[in-house]
């Protein structure tokens, strides 16, 4: 495993729309593995792969809870309801936090890192994790979806 290098918000990458995985081998076993190490490494709660600059529909997350990493690939919304406002920041955007506005509870369908179909559901936390990582495979940072950016310290 290898920590990878998060690229922030000024590189374009990180607002192009990501690739379907096609592929599930080695290759992806190892970016999905080094994704998670640099998570673990940046105390973040998600990171998706256009985040170390990879254009490719995937995501990690580790909300801290004991239940370890959850790995995306390819997901898509079943489910969405409910109204969320929380603070959100992002390992793209150090330093920066704000007031966004989100599904209370989330469900998706997925990929696991076999190619397996899986389903990840969750709320509060886990589902503005699951949409902010989700964005982040259509080029979305959580800035657009802000209510108002906090100042620092507030």
């Amino acid at each position: 495993m290898a920590l990878r290098n998060i690229l922030t918000e000024k590189e374009s990458v990180l607002h192009k729309v990501c690739r379907p995985v096609t592929e599930f081998n080695e290759r992806l076993w190892t970016l999905l593995d080094d994704m998670a190490e640099t998570l673990h490494k940046s105390d973040g709660v998600g990171l998706a792969a256009p985040q170390v600059g990879i254009l490719r529909r995937v995501f990690v997350m580790d909300l801290g809870d004991g239940s370890g990493v959850i790995e995306v690939i390819n997901p898509e919304y079943l489910v969405k309801k409910g109204k969320q406002e929380d603070v959100e920041g992002c390992l793209s955007c150090p330093g920066e936090y704000g007031i966004t506005r989100r599904p209370r509870y989330v469900k998706i369908k997925a990929q696991d890192r076999y190619g397996n179909e899986i389903t990840v559901d969750g709320e509060d936390l886990k589902a503005r994790c699951i949409c902010h990582e989700s964005d982040h495979l259509d080029g979305i940072l959580f800035k657009e979806h802000v209510i108002r950016m906090l100042e620092p310290g507030e």
